[in-house]
């Protein structure tokens, strides 16, 4: 017989729930115990479904591979939760991959075993078949951002009755959100994009309300109970589970207080369900009494949305560099590319294709410490200034708790502000972090209307450089391709500048002791960042990487120009350089060939000043 600990945790698996103990026991009996190191793959995205798991000890990772060879993380689970329960049924291949996260101990089944012990207890099977649905059915919730409105939340038609301020209203029995979540869903159709669009804030709001409980509970606020279950509930949303829950428009009136609600209803939901309670069942475990306990919208809301710019600007900062580390390889790889630079769009003098894409890779490096130090001004948070930063419901302690255990989830040295009262109402912070993506985004820009010159032809344009082809570039005019890299950069960049404008503007709008604009503040920098991140992977990956030089025709730009005659300036003078230049142009023969036919200088005087290496180089010409 298995041990009774397996067979307690099979018990606790949803798909389980119906069947009866000695059920749950021939299931365990049925089942192979694997264990497995951390980093190990259980399966992989694209393999045939093979085999159900159950977690026994430990966490596993989904992730699902990206378009530029990485992969995403998009939910982890531990002891007690199952996947791959689609083998029970079929073989389709599975959508993401499985990682140990830490050393992990697995039962699994097959889909033979299975249907072997559904014939040896014919009910199984039949019993099963309603939790099966049950699951499926929020899965596609989970991975369908906008399965979740007004029609679509009824997952079964059961409801609970809850009631707030204004009366009293159905909520669907299936949702861990509750009911003034209800009437922000139905107020603000405003965008489409839901809360849950921007994961990291979802993870920023469940650790201040996971930092709050901890620091309630210490200071005898809440019970351990209460205070266990809702860090518990916190540490699953923070694993990615729940996000589906969060359904509001990101861009909302009242400051925020629907969001903050949201959060407070999914935690207390599931932090019920954690003590053996039912959903709705506030008595035990409220949104507000105990999930929002020594808190406000105002404190609450602010500290995670800085937490979560802090997040996205590490995850920015990873593309940038990415970026980054790109062009510097194609300088290094056309370092030995002679071509002609250009001021005003007209002839200059003689660089080397390497040096303009060195220098790409040094003007966006400096916006990394732009971005960092713009982000360290988020650190000082309010946390625990309630209403208007004066404390007020907050107990003395909970502030300095509240924000050390928030420094512990995080891993950010987040700090109490110096004067709550000021932070509460100031927003600079995410102005000057706004600024800084905007000028991000203006670099991005012009680099890209250089890539896009550079490429221009093939046969009527500079053609000095090939950018990768993509796609068609018109249904008009064949064999047309079109540099839509470059072209979608720019267009992020108007829409970062567009929200750096609608920051600005939400920034001068506060009043008095509170800025009520923070969604629209919150929602414009996580696009601006989301764009941004995606779009530097997108000219890493599907343009700078495949870019290629067109060296003859870089070289012959350089040979009939007329901006060789610069490098003859401190020899022959500026007049007699003018002289020359005008002639050339006016005969349409080359500077060379006409110092060596006046007989200004020797072959080899003439070739010395000339030289690729002395012109791109100041350092060669002094040695």
């Amino acid at each position: 017989m298995p041990g009774s600990r397996l067979v307690d945790i099979i018990g606790t698996i949803e798909l389980f729930q119906d069947l009866s103990r000695e059920e749950h026991s021939q299931i365990a009996i049925a089942m192979n115990i694997e264990t497995a190191p951390e980093g190990t793959y259980l399966f992989r995205e694209n393999e045939p479904r093979l085999r159900f798991m159950a977690i026994i000890e430990g966490r596993i990772e989904l992730t699902k591979d990206d378009t530029f060879g990485g992969n995403e993380s998009i939910v982890t689970f531990g002891p007690g939760d199952f996947l791959g329960e689609g083998a029970l049924f079929d073989d389709s291949p599975h959508a993401t991959s499985a990682r140990a996260v830490d050393h992990v101990t697995v039962g699994w089944m097959d889909r033979p075993r299975f249907e072997q012990l559904c014939r040896e207890y014919s009910n199984v099977q039949l019993r099963m078949m309603p939790r099966l649905i049950q699951v499926i059915a929020r899965r596609m919730q989970e991975t369908t951002s906008n399965l979740v409105r007004e029609a679509a939340q009824y997952v079964s038609g059961k409801t609970r009755l809850e009631h707030d301020l204004l009366g009293e209203r159905q909520v669907p029995w299936e949702a861990y959100y509750g009911i003034q979540t209800m009437r922000g869903m139905e107020n603000f159709h405003i965008t489409g994009v839901p809360l849950s669009h921007y994961p990291r804030l979802i993870d920023a709001l469940a650790m201040v309300k996971m930092a709050a409980a901890r620091a309630n509970g210490d200071l005898g606020l809440l019970s351990e109970e209460v205070a266990d279950a809702i860090w518990s509930a916190g540490q699953e949303v923070i694993y990615g589970k729940l996000h589906h829950q969060f359904i509001l428009d990101v861009i909302q009136g009242g400051a925020g207080t629907s969001i903050n609600m949201n959060v407070n209803e999914v935690l207390a939901n599931r932090a019920l369900e954690l003590m053996g309670k039912q959903r709705g069942d506030y008595d035990h475990c409220h949104p507000l009494n105990h999930v929002n306990r020594s808190q406000s919208t105002n404190d609450a809301i602010p500290t995670a949305l800085k937490v979560a710019v802090i997040y996205g600007n590490r995850e920015l900062v990873r593309s940038l560099q990415r970026l980054i580390s790109a062009f510097r390889a194609k300088g290094e790889e056309f370092s030995g590319v002679l071509k002609l630079g250009r001021t005003q769009l007209q002839d200059a003098v003689p660089m080397t294709l390497g040096q303009e894409f060195e220098a790409y890779a040094v003007t966006l490096e400096d916006e990394i410490s732009h971005l960092n130090m713009n982000a360290d001004t988020l650190l000082p948070v309010n946390l625990g200034g309630t209403a208007i930063g004066t404390g007020l419901n907050a107990p003395e302690g909970f502030t300095g708790k509240a924000i050390e255990y928030l420094r512990k989830i995080s891993g950010i040295e987040v700090r109490r502000s110096r004067n709550l009262i000021e932070a509460t109402q100031d927003t600079s912070g995410f102005v000057m972090y706004s600024s800084t993506l905007k000028h991000l985004a203006t670099k991005l820009s012009k680099i890209s209307n250089d890539l896009r010159l550079l490429s221009s032809g093939p046969r009527a344009g500079l053609n000095e450089i090939n950018l990768p082809k993509l796609q068609p570039g018109s249904s008009i005019m064949p064999g047309k391709v079109n540099p839509v890299i470059p072209e979608v950069v720019n267009q992020i960049a108007f829409k970062v500048i567009g929200n750096n404008l609608a920051v600005t503007m939400a920034s001068e709008a506060g009043q008095l002791q509170l800025n009520v604009m923070l969604p629209v503040i919150g929602a414009s920098i996580f696009e601006s960042i989301e764009m941004l991140k995606n779009g530097m992977n997108t000219l890493t990956h599907r343009c700078i990487k495949g870019i290629t030089a067109n060296e003859e025709i870089c070289m012959d730009y350089v040979r009939n120009s007329t901006g060789l005659v610069t490098a003859l300036n401190p020899v022959l003078g500026y007049e007699q350089s003018s002289a020359l230049a005008k002639e050339a142009l006016e005969k349409n023969r080359g500077i060379y060939e006409l110092v060596l036919e006046k007989g200004l200088l020797s072959k080899e005087e003439l070739d010395n000043l000339l030289d690729p290496l002395n012109m791109t180089t100041p350092q060669a010409r002094r040695s």
